[in-house]
């Protein structure tokens, strides 16, 4: 009798191992997303990834699992999220700065990863052209280009009639800030507005440019690319109203953390070419030869209740022309 016993027990084991394996071989794919500030506000950002994603089928919980982490706007928490990163061993990596995606590529160069920029990938290291990536990651390149900057300046003079002198602050981290930076100032020029010109290196002397801004009657200030000022830019945006200085920017997330108007790519748009290559790779296809992503579509936000706080009134033809108003 306990060796029939036994038997059936063996036999009922053996039926069950092949749900067992089944149920391993089922396990969901798991992407890395890298967000620059708070994964909570970066998150809102990112949405049309997200919808993008699950209109292709990848529903979170039931096809696809997420793994949030947040960079906070410092590059010490940036080396300690990357290492986490590479050791969990994701399908895949979705980066949504340059910096972000250097950083996992250092700690690992063999994972999949999709990323956005604004800087130069091939001049960064992370492909080896945009055709033709030729490593292990491939994404959407936000191509600044001199028009955007023109426009925003512009604009700047719309909102402020009069305005001849504006502040611009670089990040020196930045992969390209010093070709940005004469960029920018020869555009200033061609406009009639000298641009005062501040570089940091940390964000903690944020708060002593804008007082310097200031005191030199500075009242608008652009804010350029960059992975601190962008990771904390709620933060950055208040120490620019303590000072009475306006902020213009080039990405939308900007005019909703208090910029009076922000114009350059659709981030939206960027973010959805991002979810259409990383269903690809998922699907099987490789990074290296996906060709890297270059959307010119271009967007206004603009932010009036803002630019009150300012005392600045934006006229009706600027709102008109914007993509989104903040209200």
């Amino acid at each position: 009798m306990r060796k029939r016993r036994l038997l059936l027990g063996l036999m009922a084991a053996g039926s069950f191992a092949p749900r067992i394996v089944f149920a391993q071989a089922a396990r969901l794919p798991l992407v890395s997303v890298l967000f620059v500030g708070e994964s909570e506000e970066d998150e809102r950002t990112a949405k049309p990834f997200f919808d993008a994603m699950a209109k292709s089928g990848w529903i979170e919980g039931k096809t696809i699992n997420y793994e949030r982490h947040s960079g906070k706007g410092t590059r010490p928490h940036l080396e300690t999220m990357a290492s986490n990163v590479a050791g969990s061993s994701p399908d895949l990596v979705f980066a949504t700065t340059a910096s972000l995606a250097a950083a996992a590529l250092k700690e690992n160069a063999k994972l999949p990863m999709v990323f956005i920029t604004m800087a130069d990938p091939v001049k960064g290291g992370l492909v080896e052209s945009l055709k033709k990536p030729g490593r292990n990651a491939t994404g959407s390149y936000q191509v600044p280009g001199d028009a955007a900057a023109a426009r925003r300046f512009a604009f700047a003079k719309q909102a402020v009639p009069g305005l001849k002198r504006m502040g611009a602050v670089f990040d020196r981290n930045a992969p390209d800030y010093q070709q940005r930076r004469a960029s920018h100032e020869k555009t200033a020029r061609t406009h009639g507005i000298h641009l005062e010109s501040r570089e940091f290196t940390n964000f903690e002397a944020i708060a002593k440019i804008f007082a310097l801004l200031k005191r030199d009657g500075i009242l608008v200030c652009e804010v350029t690319p960059s992975f601190a000022l962008t990771g904390r830019r709620r933060e950055a945006a208040q120490l620019a109203e303590r000072n009475g200085i306006a902020l213009v920017a080039h990405r939308s997330e900007w005019a909703d953390a208090g910029a009076i108007l922000s114009y350059g790519v659709d981030v939206g748009e960027n973010y959805r070419r991002a979810a259409s290559l990383a269903h690809r790779i998922l699907k099987g296809e490789k990074p290296a030869a996906l060709p890297v992503e270059t959307p010119n579509r271009l967007e206004l936000v603009a932010n009036p209740k803002a630019a009150l706080a300012y005392g600045i009134a934006l006229p009706k033809a600027l709102l008109q022309k914007a993509d989104r108003t903040i209200s």
